[in-house]
């Protein structure tokens, strides 16, 4: 590839923006601020993106993975010339996403916070494809860092990219808005409102790349044999002791804490909440019945271990549940909250399987009995 350039070249063909640019992308923002789904709002952007500029692509990719890991490119949205838009599954698995260095012009209008342009030469599959990539960052304050990625014919003018930059300025503050609604203002952690959305979304199949309505096919890319998706409730143990005997501006350092340790213990695929109080919830994604437990006891090890400033130590009881198939948001969570139960009564501290419970004859399908144990 040839070196990237910050503006085309005075001699290169260039694409000028179609039609009454400014009226088309006001008329853009307007569809932009109207979506709620915070995953349909980069599809909504490369779509948007693509009538205005009426390039062969447009992409947005996210970069993605836990502060301390390798990060990889996650396509939340490419929309092309003539066909549908798509994106990649957002429970995809890490190592089925490209890693970072294989896109360095991504990276540098990241680091740079500007938009960078190269031209590959031509040939038959580059003219289709589209000669021209033309790569802007989308800086938020909340949220993945990511790219907007144009693919054309002709190198985009100082002119057409104008609009777009002023968009994209509008996009990321709308984005930012969206992102805070959504996630609990303490712990950062997506909100309870959330929940059942994205638990219709978890449950549904995920398509292939390459497959139907999916992604081109990429060789360096593989599917993960994990299918399952499981449901867990965390629930602080004695947490109102911690309330009672530190005050409320400690218990809140505690609960940050824990949120903290659930992002270092869980994958960018996994969605966590807190549901109010001491109460957090995972969507777990993948493995069986005993990865999932040895993915919750890791976390329940790690807040175990972990020196909490004043309080000391804290534990955690979690119970966890299989998703079935047409369950409901209600259903599976009424399951976990009742190995939760069983966890605390056990004597706390523990992770405690719905379907365990229910093999071993301990616990039926209805609802959770309250008795004298101290839950909280």
């Amino acid at each position: 590839m040839n070196a990237p350039s910050r503006a085309p070249s005075t001699e290169s063909p260039t694409l000028s923006a179609p039609g009454p640019l400014a009226d088309d992308a006001i008329s853009q923002l307007a569809s932009l601020t109207a979506q709620r789904d915070r995953e349909l709002l980069d599809v909504s952007l490369a779509q948007g993106v693509l009538e205005l500029l009426g390039a062969v692509s447009v992409g947005v990719y996210r970069l993605v993975g836990a502060e301390t890991d390798a990060k990889h490119w996650l396509c939340s949205g490419l929309a092309r010339r003539g066909q549908l838009t798509v994106s990649d599954p957002v429970w995809a698995d890490m190592d089925a996403l490209p890693a970072q260095e294989r896109f360095p012009l991504r990276l540098e209008a990241l680091e740079i916070r500007a938009a960078v342009q190269s031209v590959l030469p031509a040939s038959p599959t580059v003219l289709k494809e589209g000669r021209y990539t033309c790569v802007m960052p989308l800086l938020a304050e909340i949220g993945m860092p990511g790219v907007l990625e144009v693919r054309s014919e002709l190198a985009l003018t100082p002119e057409s990219l104008r609009p777009i930059q002023t968009l994209l300025r509008v996009f990321a503050n709308f984005q930012s808005l969206l992102e805070s609604s959504q996630r609990d203002a303490l712990t950062g952690l997506l909100n309870r409102q959330t929940f059942d959305t994205t638990f219709l979304k978890a449950s549904m199949p995920v398509v292939p790349a390459g497959g139907p309505g999916g992604l081109p096919a990429d060789p360096e890319r593989r599917q993960g044999a994990a299918t399952g998706y499981w449901l867990g409730v965390i629930d602080i143990d004695h947490f109102k002791r911690v309330n009672d005997g530190y005050g409320h501006l400690i218990g809140d350092e505690v609960l940050v804490l824990v949120a903290r340790i659930m992002r270092q213990t869980f994958r960018h695929s996994d969605r966590l909440y807190r549901f109010g109080g001491e109460e957090f919830v995972v969507l777990l994604r993948g493995g069986t019945e005993a990865d999932a437990l040895g993915a919750f006891e890791r976390f329940r090890l790690l807040v175990e271990g972990y020196a909490f400033p004043q309080v000391g130590r804290v534990t955690v009881s979690v119970g966890f549940t299989e998703v079935q198939l047409q369950d409901t948001p209600n259903a599976a969570f009424s399951r976990a909250d009742q190995a939760v139960y069983q966890a605390k009564h056990q004597g706390r501290n523990r992770v405690v399987g719905f379907e365990a419970l229910v093999r071993a004859g301990l616990i039926g399908n209805g609802h959770p009995h309250v008795g004298d144990v101290e839950l909280f």
